[in-house]
């Protein structure tokens, strides 16, 4: 049926259909451009709210995942500083042992001292009586030597009391 149609009935037609779509653009343009100055504030305050929400989601991942990191973080210090106050005991503890045992050595080292001075003394008063006894050996030693050759005689002496006195005390001596 197409092919049967006057050809003026298929340009009107295709002529119309143009037309229509023409006249339903300019429309359209106008019409939008109405619409436009006409638009409900709301709307605009919708558009506004939806486009800060999806800012402050994209915010809120941001610092989701900063705050997951800081997490990790914060647990990774805390694990450090279990660790270091734990050396830090260790530490203490050796501290303590290593000051008791440096009283305890050096209550040891005064006590040696205290005893090796007291020895100390003891040694030079022994000593001094040692020298002491052997002066007195000597002495009375010469004095023994000194009567059996003869060169003291008690028997000539004025006081034959005294001089028998020293001779016993000469003899006690010896012995």
């Amino acid at each position: 049926m197409f092919m049967e149609a006057p050809e003026t009935l298929i340009y009107i037609t295709a002529g119309a259909f143009f037309l229509g779509w023409a006249v339903g653009k300019i429309g359209a343009y106008f019409g939008n451009r109405v619409k436009a100055r006409s638009r409900d504030p709301r709307d605009d305050r919708i558009r506004s709210l939806e486009a800060e929400l999806r800012v402050s989601r994209s915010d809120a991942e941001k610092f989701k995942t900063d705050l997951e990191k800081r997490d990790k973080e914060l647990a990774e210090e805390k694990k450090e500083v279990a660790q270091r106050e734990a050396a830090l005991d260790e530490q203490i503890e050796v501290i303590a042992t290593m000051r008791r045992d440096l009283r305890d050595s050096v209550r040891k080292t005064r006590e040696l001292r205290t005893e090796l001075s007291d020895r100390a003394t003891e040694n030079v008063k022994s000593e001094a009586k040692l020298r002491e006894v052997e002066t007195e050996l000597s002495v009375a030693q010469a004095s023994t030597d000194l009567i059996a050759t003869g060169v003291l005689d008690y028997t000539m002496a004025p006081d034959a009391e005294e001089a028998q006195e020293t001779k016993e005390k000469a003899v006690k001596v010896n012995r």
